[in-house]
């Protein structure tokens, strides 16, 4: 999946100085005063979702699991939402090889004009470049973090949704073909990370297609994760990190989503920024002092089931639903 950017340090120290959200006296610990309703949604359910991923195994491009469970995802956009997109597309990856891909899309109210994409990748990463085992180095993996905890918590908005609809319409992107990058040992010129949301930024799943904005989900399954504010996200989309940051808060999740900047991260979001006619920010499990800015478990054989924590999910889940809520 993504990497940190450091060639970008003077715009990370540019962005830094962007005020992150309207309570900048308010520290993480702080909960609201007033009891706040949170809305629907169902923890285990969303971690569910995420072990039914990786029970196919690595989804990764070419193989049988990923195409089992493409099959699967499709089923589920199709038992939840009103119109449903099967955009299938040729990855040529950084190795010179090609593979047959899906970017899988669920539309809620198509006919509302006032649209909220929400979106999450769904494949896995073939080789365990940063395992701590050299022999695991080679191995796919399940991809449960780095993934399938995003796919399942917007499985579990999309299960919400088919029963009240915002509202506002709601587009639920599955991208494929994000996590197929270079070996962290590789220099490779260009952009190879992200193809499923390169190709849909620039070939959309309905000509013209057009969003309010947009919210990735990547990483969030985490125990005790920190959802710092992205720098690309800031630069490029900072009302929405308010709106996002601040509904968490007024939720009583301040712990987890932390009014601080976090990194400078090549993800689906930053495509989507660079090619399509809207903004997407990114909501991302962030860990400075990881070594790799990410999830110690992050492009290991450790990213599985065992390692996904529900009340995280439920914390995204829930967050995102007030935000669809307050629209």
């Amino acid at each position: 999946m993504l990497k940190i950017r450091t060639i970008f340090v003077l715009l990370a120290a540019a962005v830094i100085l962007l005020p992150a959200c309207d309570r900048t006296k308010k520290t993480p610990k702080d909960t609201p005063q007033a009891t706040v309703t949170l809305p629907a949604f169902d923890n285990d359910s969303a971690y569910a979702f995420v072990k039914a991923q990786t029970d196919f195994g690595p989804r990764v491009l070419g193989s049988e699991a990923h195409e089992n469970c493409r099959t699967w995802l499709l089923g589920k956009l199709r038992e939840y939402c009103d119109t449903v997109y099967n955009q299938t597309f040729t990855a040529k990856t950084y190795d010179g090889k090609s593979w047959p891909c899906a970017n899988l899309i669920g539309s809620f109210g198509p006919e509302k004009t006032k649209r909220i994409v929400l979106a999450a990748h769904w494949d896995s990463r073939p080789f365990a470049d940063h395992d701590p085992i050299p022999a695991n180095r080679e191995t796919p993996i399940d991809g449960a973090n780095d993934g399938a905890s995003g796919v399942g918590v917007l499985l579990e908005i999309a299960r919400q949704l088919h029963e009240s609809q915002p509202n506002v319409g709601v587009d639920i992107v599955f991208f494929d073909a994000e996590d197929y990058g270079p070996r962290e040992s590789e220099s490779v010129p260009g952009d190879w990370w992200g193809l499923g949301a390169q190709y849909w930024a620039k070939n959309p799943h309905i000509q013209g297609y057009m969003a309010n904005y947009g919210i990735l989900l990547d990483m969030v399954g985490s125990p005790n994760a920190q959802f710092m504010q992205e720098q690309f996200s800031l630069r490029d989309a900072q009302d929405v990190v308010r709106k996002v940051w601040s509904t968490a808060y007024e939720l009583g999740h301040g712990q987890y989503f932390q009014n601080k900047p976090g990194g400078v991260i090549t993800d689906d979001h930053y495509y989507v920024n660079k090619y399509a006619p809207f903004k997407m920010i990114d909501i991302i499990h962030y860990d400075a002092a990881s070594g790799t800015g990410f999830d110690p478990v992050w492009h290991t054989m450790n990213d599985n089931i065992q390692h996904i924590d529900r009340n995280t999910l439920g914390v995204v889940g829930t967050t995102l639903l007030q935000v669809l809520k307050n629209e």
